[in-house]
This record gives C-alpha cells, structure tokens and sequence, in this order.
C-alpha cells in the first residue's frame, strides 16, 4: 500500500503545482505582455476613472442612453442585480414558461411607453436576456429602434445619431464569427461627449 501511496501523492503535489500555480503564473505573465488591454479586463476610463468593461453590459435606463439587452443576473440571495458579474447566468425560462412570455411583453410595452413613435417590431435583443446576462453589445437593428428615442431626448439630429451608431457597429469576430454588433456602454459614452 505505501508502495503505491507515495507516488500518487508525488504526482499530485507535483501536477497540482504545475497546472494550479506555474501554469496560471505563466500563461498570465505572457498575456500581460501581449496583451496588457485585454488581461487587465478590456476596461474603459473616463477621466482616469474606471466606468465599466467592453465585456460586462451595464444598465442605462435613461431615455436619453441607448439601452442594453436585459439581464436576468441575481445577487447571493436570488434577487434581480443586473448585470452582475459574480454570478452570471441566464433566466432558463423555456418558450413555453408563461413567465417568460410575461417578461417580454412587460419589456415591449415599456420600449414602447419611452418612444410611442416606435411603432416597427421591437428587435428580440431588446427583450430577451442572453445565456449569460451580461451581454454587452445590442444588434445594429435594436440600436436603430432606439435611435429616435435618444435623439429627441438629447435634442440631436436623428441622422447625427445614426451615423454614431454606424460608426460603433462592430463586423463579426474576424470577418466569419458571430453578428455585427454594437456596445452600448461606448455608444452611451461617445454620446455623452456629444451631448
């Protein structure tokens, strides 16, 4: 038994060091190197302050932000936090749930409550949580329902609107992965600085 006992505990200590601590030390160091951005968090300053991540959404309610794809996120206890990146997961609320269908038809009436001028379908992105619920990005589409509602509450020309939110709609992932998208947390901030 101890002929069989020591080598096992050898080869844990010893794996365990290497996948648990030098592996992580050294694949870290390497993409501080590489890519100091994106191993810090991909994180946006303003004024030399942090305000969010290109990869976590935050919650704009105001009418005069763009808004972002619903989370489904919860606190320790179970209760609504948005966007909350320590505990990240979706609704898994199937088609069938009533709960669901409620959720989205209480989300619809309130885009249409802030814009009674949007009368176009409500693009799916802007009442469906995503799988993670801290979806970041909006479609091109959900962007352009949007654009009307923002442009009058920040007294701004539709069209100047428009072109910034061509200008933040992001290709697919190398040309081939994924839908183009915009991030809202950028558009809200680049709008901000307009107006």
């Amino acid at each position: 038994m101890n002929l069989q006992l020591r080598p096992a505990l050898v080869s844990f200590i010893a794996l365990s060091a290497i996948t648990g601590l030098a592996y992580p030390f050294v694949i870290t160091g390497f993409s501080k190197v590489l890519f100091p951005r994106k191993a810090a968090g991909s994180l946006i300053l303003a004024d030399g302050k942090v305000i969010g991540s290109e990869l976590i959404g935050q919650s704009f309610t105001s009418p005069k932000d763009f808004w972002g794809r619903p989370s489904a996120t919860v606190d320790a206890n179970g209760k609504p936090l948005p966007y909350n990146g320590a505990n990240s997961g979706g609704s898994n609320q199937a088609p069938s749930n009533p709960d669901l269908k409620k959720a989205v038809e209480e989300r619809i009436a309130a885009l249409r409550a802030a814009d009674p001028g949007a009368t176009g379908p409500v693009p799916v992105d802007l009442v469906t949580t995503s799988a993670s619920g801290l979806d970041p990005h909006i479609s091109p589409a959900a962007a352009a329902y949007q654009v009307h509602r923002v442009a009058k509450a920040r007294g701004l020309d539709e069209a100047k609107v428009r072109d910034l939110v061509a200008t933040h709609t992001e290709g697919p992932q190398f040309g081939l992965l994924g839908d183009a998208h915009v991030n809202v947390l950028k558009l809200n901030r680049d709008l901000d600085r307009i107006k």
